[in-house]
């Protein structure tokens, strides 16, 4: 349709207005790339939250040391070990499903740049177990963020996959578009990418300086040696209840976590990859079939007891390989008698609720906490570290679902 002259003026305006805006946003962007040009950040944790922080936080420029005390994916850490899963079902949180949804495309992304594979897409089968309306509530938003997954009935299921013995009259739901991760990989790549793109790593010890309100002024290495930043970020894991005992401690509790491998029966596929899907039975086991040729890997998903990162005994109990054996059994009666081939012990740092902790220091404005994994942390890394480089260079407000101020008052 034509405009009329009277049309005219009004569209100039806008024209302007928008002209005005557009500059007004380019010059925010370009001030705030030139602020985080001259930040010093330190992170503290090369684990999936602190090293993808320290990743995205160099890439919009500012200048970042990492450091950790054992190395990123160490054995101690809870990012250690060899896999983790990567799936889209999170009932009815939607900040998961934001936060796995873009990590999802930052894995993969990664993958393609570092040419180096990191996602096995082996598609994510859920047994219902205890918690059917979990599995309910998760279909809206699986539909919403464009996840491809199929409703199989037990009947269904057994067709498909034989190998598992399904309870009758159950529903399971198969995600077909995600699957592991190489958690321990991951890790290395990312501290790689980070000192391939100039940032700095250091292994060490960090004791925390601060001043007498409790502020954040330095941090000082077993030699003595102070480094200070204009930021700091603690994304510390199972410690950050050490580090912070007054703010974190009763909030951050360690549970011990037990791993197993068997072996499968040689020659036959259809517990490898290919042959069947990683799975969880909500509040019993998990697990990841092949593992990168490792055995087939079962994990307890619930909580175990408290537990120490640092000094720990990390020999598997003959309870918890009992256990692992009977729910093979029952659940896999063609792997009732693999040999266990390996087993480690790992840590969860849980929060009380069992979300993350994403905040600043309630009394250091220059220091942020990065935590609360709470077994579910791995997968989101990517998409977290991005957030936290927004937080920390002011674009960003603190998410009142994972900030501190919801355990002192509770929803």
């Amino acid at each position: 349709m034509a405009k009329s002259a009277g049309d005219q003026p009004a569209r100039r305006t806008f024209i302007k207005s928008a002209a005005a805006a557009a500059a007004a946003s380019l010059w925010s962007r370009s001030a705030a790339a030139q602020s985080a040009s001259r930040m010093r950040v330190i992170v503290v944790g090369a684990g999936a939250f602190g090293g993808w922080s320290a990743l995205w936080l160099l890439r919009r420029g500012a200048k970042v040391t990492l450091i950790d005390a054992w190395g990123p994916g160490h054995s101690r850490a809870s990012s250690g070990g060899e896999t983790r899963i990567i799936r889209g079902t999170h009932g009815s949180d939607r900040p998961y499903m934001e936060l796995v949804t873009r990590s999802l495309e930052i894995w993969r992304e990664s993958e393609r740049r570092w040419d180096r594979p990191l996602f096995h897409p082996t598609g994510v089968l859920w047994l219902p177990g205890d918690d059917a309306p979990y599995l309910k509530n998760s279909v809206p938003l699986l539909k919403e963020f464009g996840y491809t997954f199929e409703q199989l009935t037990a009947q269904e299921a057994s067709r498909r996959f034989p190998q598992i013995q399904f309870d009758a009259n159950t529903e399971m739901l198969l995600e077909t578009g995600t699957g592991y991760l190489l958690a321990r990989r991951a890790c290395q790549a990312v501290l790689e990418a980070f000192e391939r793109e100039a940032g700095e790593f250091r292994q060490g010890f960090v004791r925390v300086g601060s001043g007498a309100d409790g502020g954040v002024q330095y941090l000082e290495l077993p030699d003595g040696t102070r480094l200070t930043a204009d930021r700091y970020l603690f994304a510390c894991g199972p410690w950050l209840g050490q580090l912070f005992p007054d703010v974190l401690g009763p909030l951050i509790r360690p549970t011990r976590q037990e791993v197993f491998f068997f072996g499968t029966p040689a020659g036959d596929a259809r517990y490898n990859e290919g042959g069947m899907p990683t799975w969880i039975e909500r509040g019993t086991f998990y697990g990841i079939p092949g593992s990168e040729w490792r055995g087939f890997k079962i994990a307890d998903d619930a909580f175990g007891p408290a537990f120490d990162p640092t000094t720990g005994d990390r020999t598997p109990t003959a309870e918890g390989i009992a256990a692992a054996r009977a729910y093979i059994a029952r659940r896999f009666p063609g792997m009732k008698d693999a040999p266990l081939v390996e087993a480690r012990v790992c840590q969860y740092e849980n929060s009380p609720d069992g979300h993350f902790i994403i905040d600043q220091h309630p009394r250091s404005p220059n220091a942020w906490i990065m935590g609360g994994g709470s077994g579910r942390g791995f997968k989101h890394g990517p998409a977290l570290g991005e957030r936290m480089a927004q937080l920390i260079l002011g674009e960003r407000n603190v998410d009142p679902f994972f900030s501190l101020a919801r355990f002192a008052h509770p929803a």
